[in-house]
């Protein structure tokens, strides 16, 4: 009998590779494609291997620190190397793209910093999930490319050509799964903790008023028992001085003790929840963030022949491994979670963001065309669900020791420079309607994304604040 799952739920964290996360996870296994400590990278004429630090303090947990290079042209040398000698990826460049950043307010680039490896009692969160439930060590982001092109895949299926986050006109018209599941009457919902990403979808900017919530609403809709077919987490990206909140994205070099808490949380509602025998939840990143990992990106499908770069990128390869941990009552404790071969070609293409577009339509939309050519091929998750009932119930709850993080730090992240991805989510806020569409000659024709006004993460959160706030009509 097929597993019934009447409840999907994403998290998706923020600019992790597979090795620094869950590299250690089964050290000497050699059917797990982690870490050996054999790794490493030169620049130079010095050897940077992997490695780890010990204990888990604020230097450790934030670690690479300054933040590391995630533009394509950053992928591009950290997957070549500085000159590109060959024709495929050898993983070989990540050392040397980190020391030529440019100057950072935040320290010198130490080449070996990207190398670093967190160990699973570093982050027993990720690590206890796992062990209990199954992991997926050959998910890949689905491009080369920085945060908003792999975010948008994972909802449309391609980043419609665009590779780096300033790149892209606002809103993103390319069509959702949202709108898919909405136009044939599946719930969804968006639970977020500052700004959505994702609320930069054109063909949901109708639905913004009754499809988009804060993760307080994911809490109470799990305890209740009222969890929509498919729901997406987003993490707090930004520090706010006014609740004494700091990210907890895990992006470099957020601290990614925080990131652990709220994937405990999002755990810990799920198992308590009267939807935990019918739900499958995915915990994964968005993309790599110019963190080492050690496998090549092989070849994949183009979604849909559309290059809006200056590169000529087809996206015909696929980006950088990132963790993914599959929890469900259906999963075998322990499961290696590997794709099927591909039942039209044959071909065994690794699991990607576009997996998610792809199971959610066999679980609720069978007979719904696909989004792209990616996510038509794209391997789904069901296979993993192979308990024929749902008795894996895993830990009742996970503790990841809650604790308000000391003022000191989130004034630090509220005096800094936005990064990458805070400086696009605030300037895409600029162009948000300042009340919900309510029909389509309120959705405006999509602008190039400015530049952001906002030199620090506290403007630039007090900005993201008050728009969507607007936007949303809280």
């Amino acid at each position: 009998m097929a597993a019934k799952i009447d409840h999907v739920v994403v998290l998706m964290l923020e600019n992790r590779s597979f090795d620094s996360m869950l590299g250690r996870l089964c050290p000497g296994d050699p059917t797990y494609r982690g870490l050996t400590l054999n790794e490493s990278n030169d620049y130079g004429a010095t050897t940077y291997p992997v490695w780890h630090g010990e204990g888990m303090g604020t230097t450790i947990a934030c670690t690479p620190k300054p933040d590391p290079g995630e533009l394509f042209t950053d992928m591009d040398q950290q997957l070549f190397g500085l000159s590109r000698k060959s024709p495929t990826p050898d993983m070989s460049g990540f050392a040397a793209n980190y020391a030529t950043q440019k100057a950072s307010s935040d320290g010198p680039f130490v080449p070996g910093n990207v190398m670093h490896y967190f160990t699973d009692k570093q982050v027993p969160v990720i690590s206890a999930l796992a062990r209990a439930f199954g992991v997926c060590d050959e998910w890949h982001a689905p491009a080369p490319c920085q945060t908003w092109p792999n975010r948008f895949f994972a909802h449309t299926g391609t980043s419609l050509g665009y590779v780096d986050n300033h790149s892209f006109p606002i809103p993103f018209g390319a069509p959702s799964v949202f709108r898919q599941l909405q136009d044939r009457n599946q719930s969804w919902r968006v639970y977020f903790h500052d700004m959505p990403q994702s609320g930069l979808l054109r063909d949901i900017w109708l639905s913004v008023l009754f499809h988009f919530k804060f993760f307080s609403q994911f809490l109470a809709d799990a305890h209740a028992g009222a969890l929509p077919s498919y729901s997406f987490i987003e993490p707090r990206y930004f520090s706010d001085l006014f609740l004494n909140r700091i990210p907890n994205d895990e992006h470099p070099p957020h601290d990614v003790g925080y990131g652990e808490q709220l994937i405990a949380q999002v755990y810990n509602a799920v198992r308590s929840s009267p939807c935990w025998k019918s739900t499958l939840l995915i915990i994964t990143y968005d993309e790599h963030g110019g963190c080492f990992d050690h496998v090549p990106p092989p070849a994949a499908i183009a979604p849909d022949g559309v290059i809006n770069n200056p590169y000529k990128f087809r996206f015909d390869r696929y980006g950088v491994r990132v963790p993914a941990v599959i929890v469900s009552p259906f999963v075998p404790p322990g499961s290696r979670i590997r794709p099927p071969p591909n039942a039209r070609d044959g071909v065994t293409y690794p699991f990607d963001h576009t997996s998610i577009i792809a199971t959610v339509r066999e679980l609720f939309m069978q007979g719904a065309p696909p989004l792209t050519h990616r996510d038509g091929n794209a391997p789904t998750l069901l296979s993993a669900l192979s308990l024929a009932v749902p008795t894996n119930d895993g830990p009742l709850s996970i503790d990841a020791g809650f604790s308000e993080p000391p003022f000191p730090e989130v004034q630090d992240r509220s005096d800094a420079s936005p990064n990458g991805m805070q400086r696009s989510l605030s300037a895409a806020a600029t162009l948000l309607p300042t009340s919900p569409p309510l029909t389509e000659d309120d959705v405006p024709e999509p602008v190039p994304l400015p530049e952001s006004p906002f030199l620090t993460v506290a403007t630039a959160q007090a900005a993201v604040t008050d728009r969507m706030n607007l936007f949303i009509a809280t």
